[in-house]
């Protein structure tokens, strides 16, 4: 796990390149703070950060091939490098180190792109050749880990995070109103698009090539696949499944330093942490959170519930609303730029209590987008059920979930009536894409507090065709898959955006084994009914663990994510006072984004919090922390 940049160029002078890259890596040391490197040539500089995970004595980069024709940078951990190491022995490769780095760059070598597809790790790097002067640039399937570049008249820039490209003297921090409006509406950026004008990030599962100053292509070279094998059995899927889940904690769980998991009391946490606890045979410590402003805010039972059954110390921390208010600032300049929700921050409270005690961590981020865990999946087949009930239509060839056989699992959706609310409220029995849409826009709430000059120059149907391009995946023909697909490639990368920066903040490397294309690729091909049962979130995957979990949190209907008692908060005290002054204070008027009065109203309602609310108090933070330098 390290932090990588670098210039690519073939008419700036090679000591301008290294002062720049210098620049670069100081503001990357948070990921790697065990060592450091740099490399030039006439046409490139590449530098390094190292958080020292495998091969603590010989992984230091940048790393070169012995004759010193490739060189490589690469932030990230591939998992099965032994597996591939001994395959490449086979074929006469000799090594110098034990590390994964110096696999990647032999597979590289001789494979060249193909390399990409043997990969079973988390991943960003960069590869050159110095006699084709030739470069490539890529980044994991899921997205894992990160990549940003901007293309200059006479460069090629890139770095694992923002902050650094905005070193170089020609990258400055301007805003980007399309990733603005996209912002707006899902809290995310879709496609390549960032809040900085000109800075891209490398989307999941891509690969670019160039050459000294120019790129030449981009490449998906992974996604996801929804043919449906209608050939074998929901045990066969099962047991399957159940193998790869393991095989995927095996790999993940390689490390020459300590290693410990967070544990929520969720399902997909349980399963990582249960699983690596059997492969390493001993007691591991997992790490939990809590809220004390009211019971609805504290899974700690369950947490340890899962802990007492595989023999875990069990590690809780409490944050605080004075803790808040001082780290939602530097929480956001960690980010970048702002995504999701307010988990933000409690997910950085437990890291930095895990980084006492560890310095790698398992989590089970991605369970929710592989096998449909949340509740607005259940929003939308509710609908899906009371049209084929009324009308007597079928749009995915037979009945997914019918009106009958849902019913028994509504009671999920008691706590999120105000989101049933909202999304009956009009459109009922649209198309698909359109119901989807509507279940995740945020934009109508945060709308309402644009200004004017600010809300004429958003572009709804630009939006929508930019969200449609993503849902309609031509493979997926069933709502449960074209649901899912969206959030794999839009809302998972922000997550794990918060995931990376979190954990690198305090110097943790954070692993989530749930996220394995070999895991992924198997659910996609099961057919729909077998993933969402009669509309039970995450069916096959507790088919598939129910005897690996204790039943009081297998059969849970209660679980809320890492919830932040925000409410509460709001109604008085120094948050209240804290997003009073950010949101109504002089800098954030002046900037004529928000309109005072709609915000006045929104803050003065007692004991209230939207996401509109949190949207807001991002985006002014992320203005004062970047754009106004």
């Amino acid at each position: 796990m390290c932090g990588i940049c670098g210039i690519f160029s073939n008419s700036v002078p090679r000591e301008q390149r290294e002062i720049i890259v210098g620049k670069m890596m100081i503001r990357l040391v948070h990921r790697g703070p065990d060592g450091e490197g740099i490399y030039s040539d006439e046409h490139l500089t590449l530098g390094h950060r190292r958080l020292a995970i495998i091969d603590l004595e010989h992984g230091r980069q940048p790393m070169q091939s012995a004759d010193g024709r490739y060189t490589l940078v690469f932030n990230g951990e591939i998992y099965n490098y032994l597996e591939l190491r001994q395959k490449l022995i086979q074929q006469g490769v000799s090594f110098r180190t034990f590390s994964d780095t110096e696999v990647l760059l032999q597979l590289l070598i001789h494979q060249g792109v193909a390399a990409l597809k043997e990969l079973n790790g988390m991943f960003a790097f960069a590869f050159y050749d110095n006699k084709t002067k030739q470069w490539l640039l890529a980044r994991d399937p899921f997205g894992i880990k990160p990549l940003y570049y901007c293309s200059l008249q006479s460069e090629i820039v890139f770095a694992s995070e923002i902050k650094a490209l905005l070193e170089h003297p020609q990258i400055h921090a301007e805003r980007n109103w399309k990733a603005m409006q996209h912002y707006f509406t899902f809290q995310f950026c879709l496609n390549d698009e960032t809040l900085f004008s000109g800075i891209h990030k490398l989307e999941p599962g891509f690969y670019i090539e160039g050459q000294q100053q120019k790129i030449t292509q981009k490449i998906r070279y992974w996604d996801t696949n929804y043919q449906v094998d209608e050939h074998h059995t929901e045990e066969y899927f099962k047991d399957r499944l159940l193998a790869l889940l393991q095989d995927s904690a095996r790999l993940q769980i390689r490390s020459d330093v300590p290693l410990g998991a967070y544990l929520s009391g969720g399902i997909d946490s349980s399963v990582v942490a249960s699983m690596a606890a059997t492969h390493l045979g001993g007691s591991v410590p997992v790490f939990t959170g809590k809220f004390i402003e009211s019971p609805v805010y504290d899974e700690s039972h369950y947490a340890g519930i899962v802990a007492d059954n595989i023999n875990a110390e069990l590690h809780e921390v409490i944050p605080t609303a004075e803790e808040f208010v001082t780290l939602l600032p530097k929480l956001i300049e960690a980010m970048d730029e702002p995504v999701a929700g307010p988990g933000l921050f409690p997910q950085f409270i437990v890291s930095r209590m895990a980084k006492e005690r560890v310095k790698v961590v398992l989590g089970g981020q991605g369970g929710d987008e592989i096998f449909g865990g949340y509740a607005r999946y259940l929003v939308g087949y509710l609908e899906q059920s009371l049209k084929g009930a009324i009308f007597e239509t079928h749009e995915e060839g037979k009945h997914l979930v019918s009106l009958e056989s849902i019913i028994p699992n509504l009671p999920l959706l008691k706590q999120y009536h105000p989101l049933m609310q909202q999304f009956f409220k009009e459109g009922l029995f649209d198309s698909m894409d359109a119901r989807y849409f509507c279940l995740i826009d945020r934009s109508p709430d945060i709308m309402q507090m644009l200004t004017g000059d600010a809300l004429s120059s958003i572009q709804p149907e630009e939006i929508f065709n930019d969200f449609k391009r993503v849902f309609n995946h031509p493979d997926t023909l069933s709502y449960i898959n074209k649901m899912t697909h969206f959030d794999l490639k839009t809302l998972l990368p922000a997550l794990l955006q918060v995931e990376d920066r979190v954990s690198m903040a305090v110097s943790l490397e954070s692993r989530v084994p749930l996220l394995d294309t070999r895991i992924v690729d198997l659910v996609t091909s099961m057919p729909p009914p077998m993933k969402f049962q009669a509309g039970k979130t995450k069916h096959i995957l507790k088919q598939t663990v129910r005897n690996l979990l204790p039943q009081e949190v297998l059969n849970r209907k209660d679980k809320m994510g890492f919830p932040v008692p925000l409410k509460e908060w709001m109604s008085g005290g120094v948050v209240r006072d804290f997003v009073c002054d950010t949101l109504l204070g002089q800098t954030s008027r002046d900037r004529g984004l928000f309109s005072p009065k709609a915000l006045e109203t929104l803050i003065t309602q007692e004991g209230t919090y939207s996401r509109q609310l949190w949207g807001a108090l991002c985006l002014e933070l992320w203005h004062q922390v970047y754009i106004d330098g």
